[in-house]
C-alpha cells in the first residue's frame, strides 16, 4: 500500500516532480465538453466531468490554452489574440443564472440540442448576447460583485486594461488587424488612446467584466477539481498571434519594424514529415530587448498561468534554446536559421522570482543536446507519446517504452496527432510490424487502443496522460486538430452518454493495475 506524504508549510508554493507519486489524468478541452450552448464551456458539463475524473481515480486535468479565440485564426487555441486574457465563449449561461446576473427565461431561447461537434459561430453570437445582458443586469444592480470587480481590475491592470483597449479598438475598425488602423491607435499614442477610451468607457468596461466573469468561474472550477484531488495541467504556447493585444501593446519586445511590419516570424525546419517546414508567422521576440527588461513580460505572462494552472506544459520548450527564425514574407520556412535563447538565464530568472518551476518541457520535433541540457539543469519533466516509438530505429526510440524515465509524461498521443485507432489505421506495414513485435500478440484495430492505453499506464513515467478520444477508443473521425490544416479542427465534442460507468470501471482497474491511484489531496500536495 502507498504510504501517503506528511504535508509541509510549503507544499502549495512548491513543485517537485521527483516527488510525484505514479498517477494519472486525461487530455479534454473544455470546449469539447457537453453544453447547451455550442461548445464546452465552464458550467455543469465541466463539474460533471471533474465528478467522472474523480471517480475513476484520475489526477489531472490537462488542458489546452484557455485564451481569447477568434474566426479569423480557425478558433486555435494556439492563435490567441491576447497571452493573459480568458476566452469569453467559456463563459457558462447557467453559472451567470445562479450568479443572478440572467434568469432561466434570459437563456431558455438560446440553447440548442447537445451536438458531438462545436459550433463557434452559434456560440459567438449566443455569449455575447447572453453576456451583454449580464453586463447590463450587473450594471443595474451591481450587489456584491462590485467591489469584487474593482479588485479585480486593479489587480490585472497590466494587462486588462490594453486587452479591453485593443478589443473595443478592433471592433470599432470592423476587426482589421491592428497594424491597419488608423495610425495614432496603430501606434498605441496615449493621446489618442486616453481621447478613445473616454469615449468608449462602457464598451471597455464591458470586456474587462467578461474577463472578470471568466475568472471568476474559471477559479471556482479549479477550486472545485482541486477538492476532489484533480489538478489542473494547463499549456501555453510559446508565441503569441502577430494580431494580439501583447504585440500591439508591447511591439518592442516582438520582431517587428517602426511601421508596425513582422521582421522575422517563427516556424520550424523541413523534416521527414514536411519538407517545406513549418510556417507559424507569428512574430518572434527580440531577446535582447527582453533581457534588458529583466525578462518583465516573460515572468508577468508565466505568473498569470500559473494563477489559472497547477501545471503548466511549455509547448516548443526547443525555443527557449534555439529556435527557427524566419524572413517575414517568405513562402516556405525552408531559409530560416537556428538562433540561440537565453533559457537558462531566462529560467533562472524565474526560479528566483517565482520559485519552483511546475513546467513540463513539450520536447518533441527537432531536439538537440542543448535543449535536453536546458530541461535537465532545471529539472523539467519532458514528454514521451507512444505513437512516436514505432517507427524506423525502434529499439533506441526516445519513446519507445523501455527507454521512458520515472521524470517525464507518457501520453499515446496528443492534441495533434491522431487517435490511437486512426493512427493505427494508417500506419505502414513495417511499423504496424514492430508494434506487433513488440507487444507479442497479434494486433487490430479492435485492441490497439487497449493496448497503448495500457502500456501507456504501465510505463516507469511518473504521469500518464490519455486523450479522451483514447479512452472511449474512438477512430480519427474524433481527431481534435491536423497541424497545418485549417478545416474541422477544434470542433470534437464527448456527448453525456459517452461517459458511463463501464469507461470508469476500466480507468480504476488500470489505475489499481499500474500504481497510479491518488493520494489524499487534502494530505499531501506533491507533483
Amino acid at each position: 500500500m502507498k504510504q501517503k506524504r506528511p504535508a509541509t508549510q510549503q507544499q502549495e508554493a512548491s513543485f517537485s516532480f521527483a516527488q510525484l507519486q505514479r498517477s494519472a489524468g486525461i487530455l479534454l478541452h473544455i470546449t469539447s465538453l457537453p453544453s447547451a450552448f455550442g461548445i464546452g464551456d465552464l458550467g455543469p458539463g465541466a463539474i460533471a466531468f471533474a465528478n467522472f475524473l474523480h471517480r475513476s481515480k484520475q489526477t489531472f486535468w490537462q488542458l489546452l490554452p484557455l485564451n481569447p479565440i477568434t474566426a479569423g485564426q480557425g478558433f486555435s487555441p494556439y492563435s490567441a489574440n491576447s497571452s493573459m486574457a480568458g476566452n469569453p465563449l467559456l463563459i457558462s449561461p447557467e453559472l451567470l443564472v445562479k450568479d443572478g446576473l440572467l434568469s432561466k427565461k434570459d437563456i431558455a431561447k438560446y440553447k440548442v440540442e447537445e451536438s458531438d461537434k462545436a459550433d463557434y459561430e452559434r456560440a459567438e453570437k449566443t455569449k455575447q448576447a447572453l453576456l451583454d445582458k449580464a453586463y447590463t443586469n450587473y450594471i443595474n444592480n451591481p450587489s456584491a460583485l462590485e467591489k469584487e470587480y474593482k479588485t479585480f481590475i486593479k489587480k490585472e491592470s497590466y494587462w486588462l486594461h490594453d486587452f479591453a483597449l485593443y478589443t473595443v479598438l478592433k471592433k470599432e475598425h470592423e476587426g482589421r488587424q491592428w497594424s491597419d488602423w488608423e495610425t495614432p491607435y496603430k501606434q498605441h499614442d496615449a493621446k489618442a488612446l486616453k481621447h478613445f477610451e473616454g469615449a468608449h468607457k462602457a464598451a471597455i468596461d464591458k470586456v474587462q467584466w467578461q474577463q472578470f466573469i471568466f475568472l471568476k468561474q474559471w477559479q471556482q472550477l479549479k477550486t472545485y477539481c482541486n477538492s476532489l484531488n484533480i489538478r489542473m495541467f494547463g499549456d501555453m504556447p510559446i508565441y503569441v498571434a502577430y494580431d494580439s493585444a501583447d504585440v500591439w501593446a508591447n511591439r518592442d519586445i516582438f520582431s517587428i519594424d517602426e511601421g508596425g511590419k513582422q521582421e522575422f516570424v517563427a516556424g520550424t525546419p523541413p523534416d521527414n514529415f514536411n519538407e517545406n517546414g513549418q510556417l507559424w508567422g507569428m512574430p518572434i521576440f527580440k531577446w535582447d530587448v527582453l533581457q534588458q527588461q529583466n525578462y518583465d513580460w516573460w515572468l508577468k505572462r508565466l505568473r498569470k498561468n500559473l494563477q489559472l494552472f497547477d501545471v503548466l506544459r511549455l509547448d516548443h520548450f526547443r525555443a527557449f534554446a534555439a529556435y527557427w527564425q524566419i524572413k517575414a514574407g517568405a513562402k516556405t520556412a525552408r531559409d530560416g536559421e537556428w538562433i540561440n535563447a537565453p533559457g537558462h538565464e531566462l529560467f533562472t530568472l524565474v526560479k528566483k522570482e517565482i520559485g519552483e518551476m511546475p513546467f513540463i518541457a513539450e520536447d518533441l520535433g527537432h531536439i538537440d543536446e542543448p535543449v535536453y541540457k536546458l530541461r535537465d539543469n532545471f529539472e523539467l519533466p519532458g514528454m514521451e507519446v507512444l505513437q512516436f516509438a514505432f517507427g524506423e530505429g525502434m529499439p533506441q526510440s526516445v519513446h519507445i517504452p523501455h527507454h521512458h524515465v520515472p521524470v517525464s509524461v507518457v501520453y499515446t498521443g496528443t492534441h495533434d496527432t491522431n487517435t490511437t485507432v486512426g493512427w493505427y489505421k494508417q500506419l505502414d506495414k513495417q511499423s504496424r510490424q514492430n508494434l506487433m513485435d513488440y507487444a507479442g500478440i497479434k494486433i487490430t484495430q479492435k485492441n490497439v487502443c487497449d493496448l497503448l492505453c495500457r502500456m501507456t499506464y504501465a510505463s516507469v513515467s511518473k504521469l500518464a496522460i490519455l486523450p479522451m478520444q483514447d479512452v472511449l477508443c474512438l477512430d480519427e473521425k474524433a481527431r481534435i486538430n491536423v497541424p497545418s490544416s485549417g478545416e474541422n479542427n477544434w470542433t470534437w465534442r464527448i456527448t453525456s452518454a459517452q461517459i458511463n460507468a463501464e469507461i470508469e470501471a476500466r480507468l480504476q482497474e488500470w489505475c489499481t493495475l499500474y500504481d497510479r491511484l491518488p493520494n489524499n489531496y487534502s494530505q499531501a500536495i506533491y507533483f
